[in-house]
This record gives C-alpha cells, structure tokens and sequence, in this order.
C-alpha cells in the first residue's frame, strides 16, 4: 500500500466538495496537510474558521471587499495566515507551494485558478468541471498526462475501470463506450409538458445527492450530465459517439466502461463525495475508510433506464455543443448559468431554461477558443445574450 503524504490547497474551501473534502483531511491528519484556502467571500466566518483549524499559511478571498471581515475573523480566532483579495489573490492561492490543488470552485470562474495550478505543476484534483468544459483547448495544451484527477463521481468512476483493466484500460480503441450514469433527477419519469409548473423548491430537491444549488438545478435538467458528457470526452479522448447515458435512480453504480470484447467494468458505492475526492487528493493509494462501502449483507436493486431525450434535452444539446468545440462549451455553460440565475429568481420557467440555452448556443459564432480572453469575452456573450432573452420572462 502506498504511503500518503500530501499538501492541499483548497479552492472553494467553503461549498460542499471543498467541506466534505475538509472532513477527509481532518480525518487523514498524518496523510494531508492544508497549505492554503480560498473561498467567494459568502461565508466569511467560515472561512475563518476553517483557516484556523488548519494552521494555511495564506487564504483568498473572491470578493475583495470581504478583506477587512475576514482579517478581523482570523484575528479574533487567534491565526494570521497571509490574507489575499480579489480573483488575483485566488490565483495566486490556486499556485501556492502544495502538491495537490483541489478547485471546487463553482462555475466558469475556476478556469484561471485551473490554468495557474496546472502551470505551476500541481496535481490537479478537478471538481470544477467548468473550467474543463469552457477552457478545453486551453486545459489539454498545459495538463501533463495523468495530471488531472476528476473529482466528479462519475468521471472518477470511469477512471477506476479504465485502472481496473489493466494496460489496455487507457487505449481508446480498446473502449466500446463509456456509459455514464445519472440519477434522473428529482423529475425522473416525468414528460416534457408535465414540467411546465417546476418551482425552484421543487429543482432543489435532489433524491440522492446533497449538493450546492447550481450543481443541484443543473441536475434537475440534466444540464450536469451534458457537462459530464463533455469533460468525459475531454479527459478520455473518447467520441461523443461512444460515450452513452443511461439513468440509474440509486446513485450506487456511478458510471461503467465497455470494452471491444463485449465485457464491462462498472464501479458502484453509496452516494458520498468523499470516496472520490479521497482518491484525487491519495492518488495512486486509496484512503482506508473514506467512504462507508456497500452493504452486501442487504438486499439491494439497481436498475437502469435509457435517457428520454425529448424531456430531458440538455444532454443531446451538450454533444452538438462538444462536437462543435473552440467557444461552444463556454457559451451553453455561460447561457445555462445566467438561465440558472434567472430561474431561482422566479424570473423563468423551469423549461425555459435548455431552450434558451439552445437559443443562444443557435446564435453563436463559434472561434477557436485559442486564448483565455476569447473563451470569456463569449462567456461574456453568453450570458448578456441569454440574460435579453430571458428578460420579461416569469413562471
């Protein structure tokens, strides 16, 4: 077994992965150190709170007004790590003496910090698909070989077959397809039209997962499993055409791969987030106890069903969006998340939100996405485009 002893910088130490990846170092103190941290500035006693504990040596800030709060926090808990403002202070955090950054980072902002960590030779443990997904060209020209590490669960699913198999698990012609799975959301079974009175209160009930807003709404769409999709293709260097969905209600088997001689390898254990990102930050050891382990003493029933498109067309946009490439990705990430915005304001109608985002991506001139200033001026676009569309629009 391999011996771990690793320094982490955390990136989004205060959202759900960043926390849960906290509990797995706290419980693994003779395995991983925290050198640094960097949050939004949302939960500024928090952050505080977690800086201390941990004994970093230097904490950012998104939101470079929350500076003076969180000195005064850090002070009153008796730490003084160095304190950084403003998305220059994330980066500078996201390249912080370490050997492993985790960047949970929501949303299209994580893609300098991805940027950063990857120039500065860091292992990259990736929950913030996004910056993958947006930056794709810009990700792949710096990553190493193996120096990315999903954190995903489905992605790090995938990762475990392709290991699991042996030498030949990594040759993409010896891949059939990857089957990634999904849990269906809480609007599983339901038709299109059978949609149309979706409240945000109703989107945020997640039947499996306990996860933040976003990530939580984009489930409930599917829109998450389109990004998968495309972080999948981007990591595996497997066609949009070999890589399937299919819906698995109990979040247990979280993604299979099928190889040429018709065998498939799947990975399955309860819903928790900790297992993989236990295994990003341990890599190549497994971290004893991270996750509680199926109960094989119970009976248990799994079952799969194929996707149904016609509600849920998040998925087949997101590989046109892929096959597309250059600045795609980043205008249906953009579009989704002002879409997103808008839908938790009450603004728009659950439904409304693929379709616009289908609008917008129509509307696109798509470029290469050669630097990180073309990727966000259509981010930009995106999300001034989608916010006009959606303007005068209500549930």
């Amino acid at each position: 077994m391999h011996e771990i002893h690793r320094s982490v910088v955390v990136l989004g130490s205060t959202g759900s992965v960043g926390t849960q990846a906290l509990d797995v170092i706290a419980a693994n103190r003779d395995a991983f150190a925290v050198t640094a941290l960097a949050a939004g500035g949302g939960r500024i006693d928090l952050l505080a709170r977690q800086a201390a504990e941990f004994g970093v040596e230097a904490v950012a800030v998104a939101d470079a007004s929350a500076v003076p709060a969180l000195k005064e926090a850090l002070a009153a808990l008796g730490a003084a790590p160095k304190v950084l403002g403003g998305p220059e202070g994330v980066a500078e955090v996201a390249a912080w003496g370490c050997d492993v950054v985790l960047n949970a980072i929501t949303g299209a902002l994580g893609l300098t910090s991805t940027l950063v960590a990857l120039e500065a030779g860091r292992s990259l443990a990736l929950a913030n698909k996004e910056s993958l997904i947006i930056g794709g060209p810009l990700v792949k020209r710096l990553a190493a070989p193996g120096q990315i590490l999903p954190v995903d669960s489905e992605h790090s699913a995938v990762q475990q077959c392709l290991w699991a198999a042996g030498p030949d698990g990594h040759d993409p012609a010896r891949v059939k397809q990857l089957v990634i799975t999904a849990s269906g959301g809480p609007f599983r079974g339901m038709k299109r039209e059978e949609m149309a009175d979706v409240t945000p209160r109703m989107a945020l009930a997640h039947p499996t997962w306990s996860m933040g807003p976003v990530i939580t709404v984009n489930s409930a769409t599917l829109v998450n499993k389109g990004l998968e999709v495309i972080e999948a293709h981007l990591l595996f260097d497997i066609g949009f055409d070999r890589i399937e969905v299919v819906v698995h209600p109990q979040s247990v088997v979280h993604s299979m791969v099928e190889y040429v001689d018709g065998s498939t390898i799947a990975q399955a254990s309860p819903p928790d987030m900790r297992l993989p990102i236990a295994l990003a930050l341990g890599h190549p050891a497994r971290v004893p106890g991270a996750a509680p382990a199926i109960d094989w003493t119970t009976a248990h029933t799994w079952t799969f069903e194929p996707l149904d498109d016609e509600a849920f067309p998040a998925v087949a946009l997101a590989r046109h969006v892929g096959a597309a490439g250059g600045t795609a990705p980043a205008v249906y990430n953009a579009a989704n998340e002002a879409c997103l915005d808008a839908f938790l304001r009450g603004e728009l109608p659950f439904l409304s939100i693929v379709d616009t985002v289908a609008k917008v991506v129509e509307e696109h001139d798509v470029t290469p996405a050669s630097s990180v200033e073309e990727v966000l001026a259509a981010d930009t676009w995106a999300r001034a485009r989608a916010a006009e569309l959606t303007a005068g629009q209500s549930r």
